[in-house]
């Protein structure tokens, strides 16, 4: 396929929220007086003119921008999709491309997990917790590139969303068509009443090992992450998609205890998820003692333990 330097100067001229309002109305949604989120990513912000996905860190400017780093076209494909847009008539041999939600497969799996089990152990996190998660199939290794893939499972158990962590740079994103509602969870058998909120997978099981150093029963709490928070500019109430597809599906749970970031970034969508529960249940902010996140404060642990010693 080819495309032509008009085309291709047509196609950028689209903005994402002109091409949203005319394509994927549905997935639109506004969220202040000038900024919008869609809803099947309710980290990607768009506000005037630019677009950006703040989970993965990626962004744009324009609609031809987030066909390709988000749809996954290829250039001349999101090209084609959008210069249609200009064409008053098209004929048979008009190449016509819809972007579709991408359905979410996992990769090649490695049968073990070995390259992941040593970065993770690097990380400071428990090897019966890592053996744990492989075992229930949480916790896996890609074939190809060796990465971890922290798994979401829905209700029936088919895997339905995966967080991507390199175990050899700080690549990290999510696997195309993960579904947030889904995101990496660790719980117990019976319904606890309370859940630990965490910016991610990492920080989960570092607190989960934190458990296991201080000799405290993790196997009866419920620990779900929330695939990266954002804060908003605004300041406004909010509830990931993850936690209140959570809710959703517990809706006896009492108490959610939070353990963001001690970052600006943690803080703010902190106070502004508290805010965005309400009165729903009871809120209690447990940031880390040390450190930015969960992950730091269990390595300065460890090294406080070894130079004890």
């Amino acid at each position: 396929m080819w495309v032509t330097e008009e085309q291709i100067e047509r196609a950028k001229q689209t903005d994402l929220l002109s091409y949203l309002q005319r394509h994927e109305p549905d997935n639109l949604q506004r969220i202040g007086s000038s900024t919008y989120c869609t809803k099947e990513h309710d980290s990607l912000k768009i506000s005037n003119g630019l677009w950006h996905w703040f989970s993965r860190n990626i962004g744009g400017k324009n609609a031809l921008d987030y066909l390709i780093k988000v749809k996954g076209l290829s250039f001349p494909e999101a090209v084609a999709a959008l210069t249609e847009d200009f064409d008053s008539t098209r004929t048979e041999q008009a190449i016509r491309f819809q972007p579709v939600k991408k359905e979410f497969e996992l990769p090649p799996l490695n049968p073990d997990i070995a390259q992941v089990k040593r970065y993770l152990l690097r990380r400071g996190i428990d090897g019966r917790l890592i053996d744990y998660c492989h075992r229930y199939g949480m916790l896996v290794e890609d074939a190809q590139y060796h990465n971890c893939i922290f798994i979401g499972r829905d209700e029936t158990g088919a895997p339905k969303y995966g967080a991507v962590r390199s175990t050899v740079t700080n690549f990290k994103r999510e696997l195309d068509g993960s579904d947030k509602r889904y995101c990496f969870r660790i719980t117990p058998a019976k319904e606890t009443g309370t859940v630990h909120l965490f910016e991610s997978a990492i920080d989960l099981m570092s607190y989960i090992t934190l458990d296991i150093m201080h000799r405290r029963d993790w196997t009866k709490e419920d620990y779900l992450s929330l695939g990266g928070v954002y804060a908003n500019k605004e300041n406004r109430p909010t509830v990931p998609v993850a936690l209140q597809a959570y809710l959703d599906r517990n809706p006896n749970t009492e108490v959610v205890f939070f353990h963001l970031d001690n970052d600006e970034i943690g803080r703010m969508a902190t106070s502004q998820i508290m805010r965005g529960l309400h009165d729903k249940c009871d809120q209690v902010d447990l940031p880390p003692n040390r450190g930015k996140d969960v992950n730091d404060e269990l390595k300065i642990e460890r090294e406080r333990r070894e130079i004890s010693r």
